[in-house]
């Protein structure tokens, strides 16, 4: 592989994981809040259960990904990273979303950034909404400024 097909292979990587972030916004705010609210409903409803309705989507995400992987590998370096930048996005949204948002396994950062602290406190706006309707704050990995919390 030459150092130009490295690079542009980082850059496929890089702008599939940056991409999906559109991809994700889009799709929770016209699929999710929209025709396919049945799946998503029970994740903006308290429960005590480990999985819920809404986990079906990360099956439809990796969809993609596998198929990107296991045709890519060893034959197309650039479906590879493709299928890498995917995997790499979802990799994130659990870490972010499943476990330091919604602490599926009890774990938080003690320090946090503005950023981070932004990013949850954008989700918790999104989940003040328990409809189809109303809600705001659809970014699973970037929440715009206005998200900042307001300190007294």
């Amino acid at each position: 592989m030459t150092t130009i097909e490295i690079i542009l292979a980082v850059f496929v990587f890089v702008g599939t994981f940056l991409f999906m972030e559109g991809v994700a916004w889009f799709t929770h705010k016209y699929i999710m809040h929209g025709f396919l609210w049945i799946w998503h409903e029970s994740h903006h409803k308290l429960h005590n259960h480990l999985l819920e309705r809404n986990d079906l989507f990360a099956l439809v995400f990796s969809v993609p990904s596998f198929l990107l992987l296991f045709f890519g590998i060893g034959n197309n370096v650039y479906m590879t990273a493709a299928g890498f930048g995917i995997l790499g996005y979802g990799i994130f949204y659990v870490a972010f979303h499943d476990v330091i948002v919604h602490q599926r396994i009890k774990w938080r950062p003690k320090k946090r950034s503005k950023y981070l602290n932004r990013m949850i406190n954008a989700h918790y706006i999104h989940h003040k909404v328990h409809t189809k309707e109303g809600a705001e704050a659809f970014g699973f990995l970037y929440a715009p400024k206005k998200f900042e919390e307001k300190k007294p």
